[in-house]
């Protein structure tokens, strides 16, 4: 499963970019809302950290056309390449959008999926990724790794090429579920990849190493 960061500030990519073995990194706009600078202030560094990793970018227009050429706006004004995706949700104008987008040469990533049928409308529509929201559907009552579980097992009887990218989490438990159901992605924030990352007994493990090799460590590197 390739692990994407879900945020847009710049200190905490910087971070994980130094020792994470990071994927891309998505956004929204309440990401840029928490992020307190506009989009052309954000987007420029973002692309400087992640480099030929997976960029991607939500359309916030409301009409397929509008939505197609803000997805050429971004592609053309910061020299996007290949590892761009414009993030489109799936309304009624974002499902005509996302086939408009792929026929000019940009890639798609569906966004605010809450069902299987949503998921597998958008990739017969031409997505290259889909996104369904896993905490989301949990507060209201719902599975929401049973729905990422059964968008992975669509995908492979149809034979879809679409991925599934599943975000919105609040727990480490939720992204170890939807990895066990073969997500082959992950977007997820800040502080639960430093958490799942970490564990107790490894930080004791290597606080244990270091006592025992005191004295007895002593080639020079």
């Amino acid at each position: 499963m390739l692990y994407l960061a879900d945020t847009a500030n710049v200190e905490e990519l910087k971070k994980l970019f130094y020792y994470f073995p990071i994927d891309g990194v998505t956004t929204n706009p309440t990401i840029i809302a928490q992020a307190g600078k506009p989009m052309s202030q954000i987007l420029p560094g973002l692309i400087e950290i992640v480099g030929d990793k997976m960029l991607h970018v939500q359309m916030i227009s409301n009409k397929a056309e509008d939505m197609l050429r803000e997805a050429k706006a971004y592609k053309q004004k910061y020299a996007l390449g290949d590892n761009y995706f414009a993030k489109i949700p799936v309304t009624e104008e974002g499902y005509k959008a996302m086939s408009m987008i792929k026929e000019a040469g940009i890639k798609v990533t569906a966004t605010a999926i809450f069902t299987q049928q949503q998921a597998l409308v958008a990739a017969r529509a031409g997505a290259d990724w889909v996104a369904p929201y896993v905490n989301r559907l949990d507060n209201i009552s719902s599975h929401g790794i049973e729905v990422v579980g059964n968008i992975v097992e669509n995908f492979e009887q149809y034979g879809l090429d679409t991925q599934v990218l599943a975000a919105s989490f609040k727990t480490v438990d939720q992204v170890h579920r939807v990895s066990m159901m073969g997500s082959h992605a992950a977007t997820i924030n800040f502080e639960i990849l430093e958490r799942l990352r970490s564990h107790p007994m490894t930080d004791m493990s290597v606080e244990w190493f270091e006592k025992d090799a005191e004295g007895l460590y002593d080639i020079d590197f």
